[in-house]
């Protein structure tokens, strides 16, 4: 009996070291490099140009109003921004350690590189680590992930919850208990509360769940925590509806606005489009065996279709179709891609060979989209420069000025940009944005307005900081207010020069004798 069990033991030993197996510390730091690896590529392809001396609208929007107090913060969400609120208060607590351009994009640039760590462990347990490595590298190469990754907005921060509570979603139903699906819950619940449009995530979820066939408990405890996000969330989505003004300039989505989406999650550049829908074509219909109780096309597939196009579909109603609200579903793609290329190659026995020509395919795709990596790190990126224009009045002005923005929401430059405007009297602001708990202040009447330039003395120079996009137009004359001041400025003031930036123009007026 003894001789036996030695044989026994012997031929285990033999099989756990046969030409060809893996073994076990080589598997667990395959898995890891295919963790690790996207990370640090995403932290790098992030960091690089960080700093681009300039904020856009959207970013000086979360600097200036996280630098408020809690209070004042809480009392703008009454009114406006309430999707971004959770957003607002954490980079209130990251703004209170350091307060410029770097700090305000450090969080998204951390979150992506969480992301492609998350995507690399999703390909290690739905298929194999290179599939991983593969995949994490494809999302941190992705010209619109980088994008983002450098944006001091919440969309990288979704992502990385969409990821992470996705991780967990495939977690939990291998061997969850109530733990695991709590914690996926609690994600999903503060990624729906970071963009509440992330809630979309449950219905990709659901269809994972509804291709593979899950038992009944599983299907219990799913609806729980889904339940438990929703219901966390449903404050939020009432007090929003009340500002849906806000977003009343989308439009409404149509064939160009799908074709955009479409090359943002799976290239710019028309070769590398065409290399990743071929390699998820082959994914799809050549699907790799099953590791464990869900396949990696019914993870990905899901993600990467289902919100699109439950938001596009209801954009034809209500538009609020927007590429950067979808970016939590793109990691769906490069998992498709990697399992496609892993099918292609899997049977190549060079194993270490291949996962390092996969990872040098992805190094050529990004090499061959650098123009447009490179472009996402120039101010010219985000459509409008704060700076400039700042810097322009700060240059030219003299303490005792004044200073009129037209239209209203033109004050986010002295916001973000306080400095150039130091001892300009701001001659239409009646209450500051933070006491009125409004994004740009309160103005005077057209009344109080006319007094205040009666006042000034002949000669006096009067500084409009102007966005050129709107002044003089219809969605200018409609308003009443923007015309009126518009009007008593000209009256009492003569123009003498203008100066055109890209972001708006600075006109100098002088007060008439």
């Amino acid at each position: 009996m003894r001789t036996v069990l030695v044989r026994r033991a012997g031929a285990a030993g033999e099989e756990a070291t046969a030409p060809g197996a893996v073994p076990e510390p080589a598997r667990r730091g395959a898995r890891r490099a295919a963790v690790l690896v996207p990370a640090a590529a995403m932290l790098g392809a992030g960091l690089w140009g960080l700093d681009r001396g300039t904020m856009w609208r959207d970013e000086s929007a979360t600097f200036q109003v996280a630098r408020r107090s809690v209070p004042q913060i809480w009392d703008l969400l009454g009114t406006v921004d309430a999707v971004h609120g959770l957003y607002y208060l954490l980079m209130h607590v990251v703004l209170a350690v350091r307060a410029d351009e770097i700090a305000l994009r450090l969080p998204s640039v951390v979150a992506s590189a969480a992301t492609a760590a998350l995507v690399g462990a999703l390909g290690c347990r739905l298929a194999r680590p290179r599939v991983g490595l593969w995949a994490g590298l494809l999302y941190a190469a992705t010209p619109f992930v980088g994008h983002y990754a450098q944006e001091g907005r919440s969309y990288a921060l979704v992502a990385a919850g969409a990821a992470l509570a996705t991780w967990l979603l495939v977690r939990a139903v291998e061997d969850g208990g109530r733990g695991r699906w709590a914690g996926y819950g609690a994600v999903v619940a503060v990624t729906a509360l970071l963009h509440e449009f992330a809630v979309l995530l449950l219905v990709a979820h659901a269809l994972t769940l509804l291709v593979s066939r899950i038992p009944g408990r599983t299907w219990r405890a799913w609806a729980c925590a889904a339940a438990a996000a929703c219901a966390a969330l449903a404050p939020l989505a009432v007090l929003s509806r009340g500002q849906s003004a806000q977003v009343s300039w989308i439009r409404t989505p149509g064939p160009a606005e799908a074709e955009a989406l479409l090359r943002a999650f799976a290239g710019p550049r028309d070769l590398v489009l065409a290399g990743t829908l071929l390699l998820v074509a082959v994914a799809l219909a050549a699907p790799a065996p099953r590791t464990g109780r869900l396949h990696l096309n019914a993870v990905a597939l899901p993600l990467a279709l289902a919100p699109p196009v439950l938001l596009y579909a209801a954009a034809q109603v209500q538009p609020l179709f927007l590429d950067r609200y979808l970016l939590f579903c793109l990691a769906g793609v490069p998992l498709l891609a990697a399992a496609g290329a892993d099918r292609v190659l899997g049977q190549l026995p060079w194993r270490r060979a291949v996962a390092v020509a996969g990872a040098a395919a992805v190094l050529a795709a990004f090499l061959w989209q650098l123009p447009q990596q490179e472009r996402e790190r120039l101010p010219v990126s985000r459509g409008d420069e704060l700076a400039p224009v700042a810097h322009l009045v700060g240059r030219q002005a003299r303490p005792g000025d004044a200073v009129l923005f037209l239209p209203l929401y033109e004050r986010r430059v002295a916001l973000a940009y306080p400095k150039d405007f130091t001892g300009l009297g701001d001659l239409t602001l009646k209450r500051s944005a933070a006491a009125s708990g409004t994004l740009f202040g309160e103005e005077v009447t057209a009344r109080e307005l006319r007094a205040r330039l009666a006042r000034l003395r002949p000669g006096a120079r009067v500084w409009v900081v102007a966005d050129t996009n709107t002044v003089g137009t219809r969605w200018f004359r409609a308003r009443p207010a923007e015309s009126a001041k518009w009007d008593e400025l000209r009256e009492f003031c003569r123009e003498e020069s203008s100066a055109y930036v890209r972001g708006g123009v600075v006109t100098r007026y002088v007060r008439r004798d």
